[in-house]
């Protein structure tokens, strides 16, 4: 299979907007925030940014958000494309923009309003062969917008009721990356069990719990760093020795052994192919 030329940045949710009082937070967004990297991967703040609110249930103050926090780092041609029903996904004009743009970026929300009104459609034609083809061209998405990524999306699931037989709900994603399946707001939501028992119904499949204001800049669908100020977990089910998660009846509480997790944080790499770990060195200044 040809690797993709584009590049994917999964984000865990609640990435530093620029909008705290404190001139602190703001420097550090501007020099090292999440969004920052978006800018720097899709060629400069000169480019057009589309931003697509779909998973929202408040696209206009979302919309309203990014441009401010774009605006802050030099982008004056930032669009918001709200697209609420998926013949919308259709229209020339909105193909338009995805062909032209240097970034588009998903918002957070319901997942699964992004693939109910993109998949299928001449826009998800369009993203999937630009990220195939264009070394210049960026799909970024956070929280809800990370989770669409995957072939195989987890669409929901109980966090309290973790590692039980029923605690996930999975979905059909995009399909950018298919060899994964992202959980987002991973450390605050003690999303934990839900992305094991995701990893149990598909071992073969890597579960990535993203913190928030964390995220990963994907490379030829391969090269994975770590951006931002929390902690990325990979669930990693390729050497489970026991797990019977289809001998179980709904409710009943997981057994999974031998499951390899990796705790990584900025600047760390992982590389998907050769399901190999890079970490920073002690004394080495993140990049």
């Amino acid at each position: 299979m040809k690797a993709p030329k584009g590049t994917l940045i999964p984000i865990g949710g609640n990435e530093d907007k620029g909008i705290e009082v404190s001139e602190q937070y703001s420097l550090e967004f501007i020099s090292e925030g999440i969004l920052y990297h978006v800018v720097k991967e899709s060629g400069g703040p000169d480019g057009l940014f589309v931003v697509i609110p779909t998973a929202s249930s408040i696209p206009k103050e979302v919309g309203d958000n990014y441009l401010s926090a774009f605006h802050k780092l030099g982008c004056d041609n930032v669009v918001i494309l709200d697209i609420r029903h998926k013949e919308e996904a259709d229209l020339p004009e909105n193909l338009k923009l995805v062909q032209e743009a240097n970034c588009v970026m998903f918002s957070g929300g319901d997942q699964s309003k992004i693939t109910d009104r993109v998949e299928g459609t001449l826009m998800h034609d369009l993203l999937a062969n630009r990220y195939l083809n264009d070394s210049n061209f960026v799909i970024a998405g956070t929280s809800a917008g990370a989770m669409a990524m995957s072939k195989k999306m987890i669409a929901g699931g109980s966090s309290a009721e973790s590692f039980i037989k029923g605690a996930v709900r999975m979905y059909h994603g995009l399909g950018f990356l298919p060899n994964v399946m992202f959980d987002t707001h991973f450390i605050m939501r003690g999303r934990f069990g839900r992305v094991s028992e995701a990893v149990a119904i598909n071992p073969e499949l890597l579960g990535i719990g993203l913190a928030e204001d964390t995220g990963m800049i994907i490379k030829n669908g391969n090269e994975m760093k770590v951006i931002g100020s929390g902690m990325v977990i990979i669930f990693d089910g390729h050497h489970i020795t026991h797990n019977n998660h289809e001998l179980l009846e709904e409710s009943t509480p997981l057994t999974l052994t031998d499951l390899r997790v990796h705790v990584l944080s900025n600047s760390d790499k992982f590389y998907l192919k050769e399901r190999r770990v890079e970490v920073l060195g002690i004394h080495e200044p993140f990049v």
